[in-house]
């Protein structure tokens, strides 16, 4: 792949997510092109970046020369056709999450990308989040021991969803994270829900996952609960630690605890309580680190298909989970 010292960058989608991206790139790259259905929208980011051409036609922007990346960020259901487009005319491609609906899909854009010498990057903004980082530096130094299980509350009341469920639209995030610390895909996946608003869309999700290693993972989904939480907790055999990105200062913490045998004894168990500790956690914007990374994957620096292949394996256990919901259905 032929690195590029100034990529030009362009927009498809601009909402309220598809602004923030595009303030990123303008910030950090050449932003080249502006793209969206709708006239309103495309009007208001062609003010206020009076450089980039505008067009509601997504294949009038892909045969633009002067457009060396297309960031996708529309709705779930177009990630997959429009990146498969973006990278058919040459371009690379960074797509908001989930980058596909179904494995295969993923799968396909995968190998495209890499036929065509592309890089491909699925937007899961939370693993460039510092405090994650963070988390994997202590699973993968060993400062927890084993890792036991692993599991995320992501909870809040709102907002609603209409044309996705609380596991494609809250379970990607905490799902993203989880494969992320423990380096692995499920082998067995279960998920029960209930659509309590709108038939067919549940709102509150259940998720069991449990990996060849043995370590076990839980999700709890939900935007009918009366508790905003965005936390994520790995017990191991020698240390416990929480990610809190409700927490303004502590977004990390260590606790010293764990059960353990005592010497001497008929082999009974002991809990063991001691320090808590919060280790420093930079103060970055894990957007702006997401869009400099992609920029960095098309400047040469790093394998161009890493995340995606992460993000394909994402997408493979929500398929699971989804398939798995489906059944409880009946």
């Amino acid at each position: 792949m032929e690195a590029l010292t100034s990529p030009r960058v362009a927009v498809a989608g601009l909402g309220p997510w598809g602004s923030n991206l595009a303030r990123n790139f303008h910030e950090l790259a050449e932003l080249a092109w502006l793209c969206d259905e709708d006239e309103s929208r495309l009007r208001a980011a062609a003010g206020r970046y009076p450089a980039a051409r505008a067009t509601a036609n997504f294949d009038e922007m892909l045969q633009a020369p002067d457009v060396d990346a297309v960031v996708v960020a529309t709705p779930v259901p177009t990630h997959a056709a429009l990146a498969r487009r973006a990278l058919a005319a040459g371009k690379h491609v960074f797509v908001e999450k989930p980058m596909a609906l179904g494995g295969s899909e993923a799968e396909a854009l995968v190998a495209l990308a890499e036929e065509r010498g592309l890089a491909l990057m699925p937007g899961h903004l939370l693993l460039y989040h510092p405090a994650v980082a963070q988390l994997k530096a202590l699973v993968d130094g060993g400062e927890l021991g084993d890792v036991l299980y692993v599991y995320g509350n992501r909870q809040n009341l709102g907002t609603i969803r209409r044309d996705e469920n609380a596991l494609w639209s809250l379970g990607v995030h905490d799902l993203s994270i989880i494969l992320h610390l423990l380096g692995e895909e499920p082998a067995e996946v279960s998920a029960r829900g209930e659509s309590f608003l709108k038939e067919g869309v549940e709102d509150v999700v259940f998720c069991y996952l449990r990996f060849p290693s043995g370590t076990m993972a839980h999700m709890h989904l939900s935007w009918l609960d009366p508790h905003k939480m965005r936390r994520m907790t790995v017990v191991g055999t020698d240390k416990m630690a929480v990610f809190d990105d409700m927490e303004l200062d502590r977004k990390v913490t260590v606790y010293d605890s764990a059960a353990e045998q005592s010497l001497g004894t008929y082999g009974e168990w002991s809990t063991r309580t001691g320090d808590i500790y919060s280790p420093r956690v930079p103060n970055a914007e894990p957007l702006r680190l997401e869009c400099s990374h992609f920029l960095g994957l098309l400047g040469g620096s790093g394998d161009p298909l890493a995340a995606a292949r992460d993000g394909l394996a994402v997408v493979r256990a929500l398929e699971q989970l989804q398939a798995s919901l489906e059944r409880e259905r009946v």
